[in-house]
């Protein structure tokens, strides 16, 4: 995959899970968006960030004190992660959900 091809994957990636955060109860998980990062944010103060790496071709995810990286699956369908080959949305879903004290359901 080249730059270009990163870019314009990572970027849909970026706005499915910004249209997946829109559906969340805004008093439990809000979120910016900026250049290629998604900050989630918490009415603790805490916060997720989810961001693209182009020098890697990655997509990285840091929540609290744990970090995944993820590369763009064989198929393209999917970003998976590096070391155990789980699925970025199901694993943000995971820690969004243990954060807020309950289940919720990535839903692109």
């Amino acid at each position: 995959m080249d730059a270009n091809e990163f870019l314009k994957a990572a970027d849909e990636c970026m706005r499915v899970v910004a249209k997946w955060l829109e559906t969340l109860d805004p008093d439990e998980v809000d979120y910016v968006t900026g250049d290629g990062v998604i900050t989630i944010e918490f009415p603790d103060g805490g916060k997720f960030i989810l961001s693209r790496q182009a020098a890697t071709s990655q997509i990285w995810l840091a929540a609290g004190a744990r970090a995944w990286h993820y590369n763009r699956s064989a198929d393209a369908a999917r970003w998976i992660d590096d070391r155990d080959g789980h699925d970025l949305y199901g694993r943000l879903a995971e820690v969004i959900s243990e954060r807020v004290g309950h289940p919720v359901e990535f839903n692109a």
